[in-house]
């Protein structure tokens, strides 16, 4: 199951968040976005095409199109030049999160539970920093995961991790959770027929958008 409880609207902090050029630039893109309406994911500097920023932003609803994509984009080129947090040329990306998302608030761990998740902690629990296994929420300012190889290590199945003491959390690309997008899809998309809000073969269901290489992404490459 994708989804076990409606989002609520507004700004929520992020929990897991970016060291270095990306808490810089996360600094400067953040306010911006919240004043569009938008919600940062996440930042990454890469080496891709010379050096890359990406900011990977949604709606509330965890909806992101292209539109909202090129919108961002051109409110943040502006400041981001002002700014002018990197010391070379650069190419911005905007994108949106995949089916196999990054989870970055607790909303996201409550949302996304009875998911399989892959975790990255900062700080080593039990002598081990890499989990993966099944979300199955969040208990204070930590999340039970279920783990899926706890039985061959003779180690407890469920384990609590602070969900601040992670680096890293992405939700696994599963049949199951591909099913469960394509399910909401055909009834997101029978429910707009019944209103005539929606021609047939059309989506909104924000969970269906794309697969991990499929993102969509807005572009602005910024010269020496």
């Amino acid at each position: 199951m994708i989804e076990t409880q409606t989002m609520a609207a507004g700004v929520e902090p992020r929990l897991i968040v970016e060291p270095g050029l990306a808490a810089r630039l996360a600094a400067l893109a953040e306010p911006v976005l919240e004043a569009l309406g938008y919600r940062l994911v996440r930042v990454r500097v890469t080496g891709a095409d010379g050096c890359t920023v990406q900011i990977m932003a949604e709606r509330p609803d965890g909806s992101m199109t292209i539109e909202d994509c090129e919108a961002a984009s051109r409110a943040l080129s502006p400041v981001l030049d002002a700014a002018d947090p990197v010391d070379r040329a650069y190419r911005l990306e905007m994108s949106s999160p995949g089916l196999d998302r990054p989870l970055v608030r607790r909303s996201d761990f409550e949302r996304y539970a009875n998911n399989v998740v892959k975790i990255e902690m900062a700080v080593a629990i039990e002598g081990r920093k890499r989990f993966r296994g099944l979300l199955l929420g969040t208990e204070g300012d930590a999340a039970r995961i279920r783990r899926d190889d706890a039985a061959a290590a003779g180690e407890p199945t469920d384990i609590l991790l602070p969900i601040e003491d992670m680096a890293d959390v992405k939700l696994v690309l599963t049949d199951a959770l591909i099913a469960e997008a394509l399910r909401r899809g055909r009834q997101a998309e029978r429910e707009a027929r019944e209103h005539n809000d929606l021609p047939a073969g059309h989506s909104r269901n924000p969970d269906l958008r794309h697969s991990s290489d499929e993102r969509r992404n807005a572009t602005f490459t910024k010269g020496e």
